[in-house]
């Protein structure tokens, strides 16, 4: 199995729920790894989003996201494994996390 095909294996629901007990505020909802916060303020929101997507280059796997003023929606699925989650949702998922100042966000 080749390193892509490793990455790209759609995970089963036991591998996702350990995995999500280290991501707060995550959750498995229509085949991605979901998370909603809302932050201080629009400019803590998109510079987060900017930090992100440094991290989500550097994986070469893309979030979809929707910002609205200080509220942004994270929504991980693999395309190219036919929509589902995939290792790589999950490392971009800790990358995110990783980022996210937690005294400073509210989950939603």
């Amino acid at each position: 199995m080749t390193a892509g095909a490793f990455h790209s294996r759609p995970l089963t629901e036991a591998e996702i729920e350990v995995a999500l007990a280290g991501l707060p505020g995550w959750v498995h909802t229509d085949h991605a790894l979901v998370k909603v916060v809302e932050f201080p303020s629009f400019e803590d929101a998109i510079c987060f989003v900017m930090h992100a997507a440094s991290e989500a280059e550097a994986l070469d796997h893309h979030p979809e996201w929707t910002n609205c003023h200080r509220r942004l929606q994270l929504r991980l699925t693999t395309h190219a494994a036919g929509g589902v989650v995939t290792r790589l949702d999950l490392e971009l998922a800790r990358r995110m996390q990783a980022l996210l100042p937690d005294a400073d966000i509210q989950p939603v």
